[in-house]
């Protein structure tokens, strides 16, 4: 067997080992706490972010979405929906990608709904997938932490960030969002 197909069967091996960890590991009460502690991350970072996120339509939050791969990755992470401030459901993201990838990250991301009818949409499916379903805008920051307008008109936008700041060049297209129960 060539060094290349075993790498891939040792992350697909890792991958499926701890997917399934990840997926049952997280309670209400944790997700909750990584939940608020990943809005205080992003209120600190992003200068107007605690008014923009009060004034939206409804959040949801994903404190830790972990993506692996070698040529073949996937993405897994839980996270909660809220509105007004309140949870009221909890989501798991996934997402399976092919192409030139090694490696592995984490990252958060907070979702945006800023419109009643987008917010809606994604509520009522039974399996919300971006890019199909509905698209969502990547927004980063201006100088000193200010949001970039520029985007800010799209009725769904996201804020990727992980250890050192916003990320760029990330797309969630293709990534899946399902309502669970906690």
């Amino acid at each position: 067997m060539s060094t290349c197909y075993r790498r891939i069967l040792l992350i697909l091996i890792i991958l499926g080992i701890t997917t399934p960890q990840i997926a049952g590991a997280a309670s209400k009460e944790e997700i909750e706490i990584r939940v608020d502690a990943t809005i205080d991350v992003f209120n600190q970072r992003v200068k107007e972010g605690r008014e923009f996120l009060e004034n939206a339509k409804g959040i949801l939050v994903f404190p830790n979405i972990v993506k692996a791969g070698f040529i073949i990755g996937a993405e897994f992470g839980e996270g909660a929906l809220r509105i007004k401030g309140k949870t009221v459901d909890y989501y798991r993201t996934t997402g399976a990608s092919f192409g030139l990838q090694v490696g592995a990250q984490t990252k958060s991301i907070i979702i945006v709904f800023l419109e009643d009818e987008a917010l809606r949409k994604f509520r009522t499916s039974a399996g919300w997938e971006a890019g199909v379903d509905g698209s969502i805008a990547l927004v980063g920051t201006g100088t000193g932490g200010s949001i970039d307008s520029t985007n800010v008109s799209d009725p769904i936008i996201a804020f990727a960030f992980g250890n050192k700041g916003l990320m760029l060049n990330l797309t969630l297209e293709g990534s899946k969002y399902t309502r669970i129960k906690k």
